[in-house]
């Protein structure tokens, strides 16, 4: 039997031919070797989602990598880790509360998704509030879950200008300054993020869990 080094090594390695079975057995050896699920998640699992992440910037990968890359993360974790932290009585670590969605009279998941999944990667905890999400949702759920962040995604020019109507619905609410708004999606450029107001902008899940970090003072 190797160490848990070279298991992680292999491990990282697996995650990123997307072996979803090669990676689920070696998740679970390493916690039979005594490995902690945080240790997993840290040392193997979120080290090879952010080299998918560095690849997909370089052009290595592409969305639909990506988007695997984010399926495989979230079984291992649904599946096996977070069941593990749970009945060790423990929790995973977040950076920050950030709550996401599509905006009203917008349909497209698949980008909105991604970034969610990237953002649990790095550590955020994330509450995704799927598509078609009226301002006053996004403004419930932020006070619900005491959120750091608010991002907001739209693919459709038509559906962009909703996002002001979220950051007026946070004004209104007397919580804007609590709260960073980020936006994205293929309808929006920087440009537009700075006109209504936003924190942030991101430009593909890569950057959005960028730029989430930075407006929280995390360092990369």
């Amino acid at each position: 039997m190797g160490s848990l080094e070279e298991l992680y090594s292999k491990l990282k390695e697996a995650f990123l031919s997307f072996d979803f079975d090669g990676v689920k057995g070696m998740v679970r050896e390493a916690l039979s070797m005594g490995a902690s699920p945080n240790d997993v998640i840290e040392k193997a699992l979120r080290p090879a989602m952010e080299e998918a992440g560095r690849r997909f910037e370089r052009g290595e990968f592409f969305l639909a990598e990506l988007v695997v890359a984010g399926d495989l993360f979230k079984e291992v974790m649904d599946e096996i880790l977070v069941p593990e932290i749970q009945k060790r009585g423990g929790s995973t670590r977040t950076l920050g509360t950030v709550v996401i969605g599509t905006v009203r009279g917008d349909l497209h998941d698949i980008g909105k998704s991604i970034v969610a999944t990237m953002l649990r990667a790095a550590g955020f905890n994330v509450i995704d509030l799927g598509v078609d999400v009226p301002p006053e949702k996004f403004v419930e759920e932020a006070i619900r879950n005491k959120a750091d962040i608010v991002a907001m995604s739209a693919l459709l020019t038509t559906t962009m200008l909703e996002m002001k109507n979220v950051i007026e619905a946070l004004k209104k609410a007397g919580i804007r300054d609590r709260v960073k708004v980020v936006v994205g999606g293929a309808a929006v450029t920087e440009d537009y993020a700075k006109s209504i107001g936003a924190d942030g902008y991101g430009k593909d899940a890569v950057e959005a869990v960028r730029v989430c970090k930075q407006l929280l003072g995390i360092k990369e």
